[in-house]
C-alpha cells in the first residue's frame, strides 16, 4: 500500500492520543481522557500492524507526555502523511448526553461544536508564547474562531469521507449512539497538510459512558471500529487513484509544457472526449454569499458549489494551467489560502489527475 504523491513511500497514517501529560484532559473521577485515548491509539496501531502491514503508523505520542499542537501538526506534516486522526473523548455538563462525534476541520454550526473545539483548544494556553505562537488566538473567545469562516481546507472531502466511515463503524460494529459528522475549528487541524478528523470517542461526563470508554473491551470495540473505516477509506482511496501520480517535482517541471487539451469532436481517441479545465478554489464556508466581484475583493468570475451542505467558491476556469496559474497568484493578493484545482467536465478531480490526462 503505497502513497500515490510519492512512487515507493508506504500509506502513512498519523495517530494523534489528545492531551498528555500535565494535560490530563477530561476527567471523571479516576477516569482521565489522556489515559483513554493513549490506549485507544495503541489498540489502533495494533489493528493496522496486523492487518495492514504495508501501512506506516506515526504517533505525535505513545506514551503519557505533553505535546503543543503545533507540533503535533509538524510531526504529521513532516511525516508526509496521507491521513491524520485525532482521539479525544468528550465531557459537558449534560451527563444523561452520550455518543460518538467525528469532526473535520470548519466553522461551528451550533454553539454546542463551538463549545467541543474550545474545549480541545484551550490546551495551547499550557504552551509557552501560545498568543504570538497562534497569532493572537484566544480558545476562549468566540471572537477568535471568525477565522475559520473562510478556511479553506484543500483535504475536506476526503476528511468528510473518513468521518463518516468512522461514524458508520461506531454505529454499527461498536454500537454506540451515531452524533454525526460535524465542522468545528479545531487548531490542530488546520495546521495539518492533510484529510484529517479529529474523533470523540463518548462522553466521560456520562458514568456508564465513562466506565465503558475505561474498559479494555469498549477501547478493543472502538478501536476495531475505527480500524475499519480506516481500511474502508483506505480502500476508496485506492479505488479513485487507479492511475499512478508523478513527484511534485516532475509535475512542476511539465506545467511549462501543458497547453489547452484537445477539445471534444476533434479527436477521436478516449482522451479527447474528456474536458479538463482548472480552476482557483478561493473558500469553503457553511452559508452562500452571492459570487459577485464585490464580495470577493474584486475577483471575476467567481462561482459557487454547494457539496455536503458546505458552499466552494472558485475563481476563474482555464483550459491551460499557465493562464490558471496567473489567477491564482492574483487571487493570492486577497484569499492568502487560495489553491488551484481541476474539473474533469463538471466533476472536480485530483489536481494531480488532471495534470496527468490533460497531457495524454
Amino acid at each position: 500500500m503505497q502513497s500515490k504523491d510519492v512512487p515507493g513511500k508506504p500509506f502513512t497514517v498519523v495517530i494523534d492520543p489528545g492531551h498528555g501529560g500535565q494535560d490530563p484532559g477530561a476527567v471523571y473521577r479516576n477516569i482521565r481522557e489522556k489515559d483513554i485515548v493513549l490506549k485507544l491509539g495503541l489498540k489502533l496501531a495494533d489493528y493496522i500492524r496486523e492487518n495492514m502491514p504495508d501501512v506506516q503508523i506515526v504517533f505525535t505520542r505513545d506514551k503519557d507526555v505533553f505535546i503543543p499542537l503545533h507540533q503535533r501538526a509538524a510531526i504529521a506534516n513532516n511525516s508526509h502523511a496521507d491521513l491524520f486522526i485525532s482521539l479525544h473523548a468528550n465531557y459537558c455538563g449534560t451527563p444523561s448526553i452520550t455518543g460518538t462525534e467525528t469532526f473535520v476541520l470548519g466553522l461551528h454550526r451550533s454553539e454546542e461544536n463551538l463549545e467541543v473545539a474550545k474545549k480541545e483548544n484551550s490546551v495551547i494556553l499550557l504552551e509557552e508564547d501560545y498568543s504570538t505562537r497562534y497569532e493572537g488566538f484566544d480558545p476562549n473567545s468566540s471572537e477568535s474562531y471568525i477565522m475559520f469562516e473562510m478556511v479553506q481546507d484543500e483535504y475536506l472531502d476526503q476528511s468528510i469521507s473518513m468521518a463518516a466511515f468512522i461514524q458508520d463503524q461506531f454505529k454499527n460494529r461498536a454500537a454506540r449512539k451515531d452524533r454525526g459528522v460535524k465542522q468545528a475549528g479545531f487548531l490542530v487541524l488546520r495546521r495539518t497538510s492533510m484529510p484529517s478528523v479529529l474523533i470523540e470517542a463518548g462522553f466521560l461526563s456520562n458514568p456508564g459512558e465513562a466506565q465503558y470508554l475505561n474498559s479494555d473491551e469498549g477501547q478493543s470495540y472502538l478501536a476495531s471500529a475505527i480500524y475499519r473505516a480506516f481500511k474502508d477509506y483506505k480502500i476508496s482511496v485506492d479505488t479513485r487513484s487507479d492511475y499512478k501520480l508523478v513527484t511534485q517535482q516532475t509535475a512542476q517541471s511539465r506545467t511549462e509544457q501543458i497547453s489547452a487539451p484537445v477539445e471534444k469532436g476533434t479527436n477521436t481517441s478516449p482522451a479527447a472526449n474528456r474536458k479538463i479545465t482548472f480552476s482557483v478554489q478561493l473558500a469553503v464556508i457553511s452559508t452562500r454569499i452571492e459570487p459577485t466581484p464585490s464580495n470577493f475583493n474584486g475577483l471575476t468570475p467567481v462561482f459557487v458549489r454547494e457539496q455536503n451542505g458546505m458552499f466552494k467558491y472558485f475563481y476563474g476556469r482555464e483550459s491551460s494551467y499557465e493562464e490558471i496559474l496567473k489567477r491564482k497568484n492574483e487571487a493570492a493578493k486577497h484569499f492568502r489560502d487560495a489553491f488551484i484545482t481541476a474539473f474533469e467536465l463538471d466533476n472536480q478531480i485530483p489536481l494531480k489527475k488532471a495534470l496527468r490526462k490533460s497531457d495524454q
